[in-house]
């Protein structure tokens, strides 16, 4: 398949992998992944498994669900026990526990919980139910926000006074900047998550190695697409010459998707936000403009019952790079995709997940 085969070479995987074992040369370094679906495709593929042992990879706060707190999960679990609500959501949200229950569990109660594609199903629900309140779920980073923004706006167009967004979007860059400052990890270099990119471009992430001497690498998720962006990594470091390159050229541009940027801008602002793990990061949300303000659910009374946190797992320490699922008491005993305690086991995205699944 085009696109597709070539980028799943083993001949090219293995001259790859055998290129970055010259190179690297004994150095220990250190990256990081900071895009769920990098860490899912690392342990599928079995990349850690071609590098030498002297190259570490961890996984970062790059799972939207995963570092979605428990507090927000809560939130919309209130609403969905309003009589007269539908929720909508993506499916990886239905099984994330909150402090007390689950969209999945509430569902099973009864509750009017919906699994969309897109927003645009949620918006076709509100046209189809007047007398009911519908609230999609705004969970994701920079790659699905401009597609909620795009709801809003035909919401508005429409006169929809039923169609809400609980806008919980969140972006990377703030992110990666809160986790160098707490200087809890030494990082050689990034491996930065190329649907986002899609959107912000690569020259957001140029802060990096001119503020903190670190080597990025903007990358695909075939084999071959991490392999190379590994191996710009391992030469990047070694000639001591930290840069933000672009790996994958076949979607990304550096100045990104103009016309969703300005979508973006244009609905919602920059907002303190809290993610689980690394705590209110300033500037690293999106909340609905004034403008838009009809169809911010937030704007909707609930009562939500205080959050609890469930203090034996450690997701939080995982989504910064510190533990790993290994680490957990709970991983594949209590914790397990069948019942999972945290949703680092959920997501398809989430690090406990793909150690499950491919990494025991």
């Amino acid at each position: 398949m085009k696109y597709i085969d070539e980028f799943r070479n083993k001949k090219i995987c293995m001259s790859l992998a055998k290129e970055i074992f010259r190179i690297a040369n004994g150095r220990d370094i250190t990256l990081m992944e900071v895009c769920g679906t990098h860490t899912m495709a690392i342990y599928r593929y079995g990349i850690k498994g071609l590098l030498p042992s002297n190259i570490r990879l961890l996984s970062g706060p790059g799972c939207p669900v995963c570092v979605t707190p428990d507090a927000e999960i809560d939130k919309v679990i209130a609403y969905a026990r309003e009589s007269d609500v539908i929720i909508t959501t993506f499916g990886d949200m239905m099984r994330v526990p909150g402090s007390t229950s689950s969209l999945d569990r509430e569902k099973s109660q009864g509750k009017d919980i919906r699994i969309v594609y897109s927003p645009a199903d949620a918006l076709k629900i509100a046209r189809k139910n007047p007398e009911k309140t519908v609230i999609f779920l705004g969970i994701g980073f920079e790659t699905t926000s401009p597609t909620v923004a795009a709801s809003i706006n035909d919401a508005k167009d429409r006169d929809l006074d039923n169609y809400f967004v609980l806008c919980k979007h969140k972006m990377i860059p703030p992110a990666i900047k809160t986790l160098l400052d707490c200087g809890e990890i030494l990082i050689d270099g990034f491996l930065l998550p190329g649907h986002v990119a899609t959107i912000t471009g690569t020259e957001v992430y140029e802060f990096i190695p001119e503020e903190y001497g670190i080597s990025c690498v903007v990358s695909g998720f075939e084999p071959v697409d991490i392999l190379q962006a590994i191996l710009i990594l391992v030469k990047q470091i070694k000639a001591g010459n930290p840069g933000v390159e672009n790996q994958y050229t076949r979607s990304v541009k550096k100045k990104g998707n103009q016309k969703a940027k300005l979508l973006l801008k244009e609905v919602f602002e920059s907002v303190d936000c809290e993610w689980r793990g690394l705590g209110i990061i300033p500037e690293s949300g999106l909340r609905i403009r004034d403008k838009y303000s009809a169809f911010d659910a937030d704007s909707i009374p609930v009562e939500v019952e205080p959050s609890r946190k469930n203090r034996e797992c450690i997701c939080g320490e995982i989504l910064r790079g510190v533990k790993t699922p290994l680490n957990c008491s709970l991983f594949a005993r209590e914790c397990t995709p069948e019942n999972p305690i945290g949703p680092c086991m959920v997501s398809s995205e989430g690090t406990c997940a793909a150690y499950y699944k491919y990494g025991r």
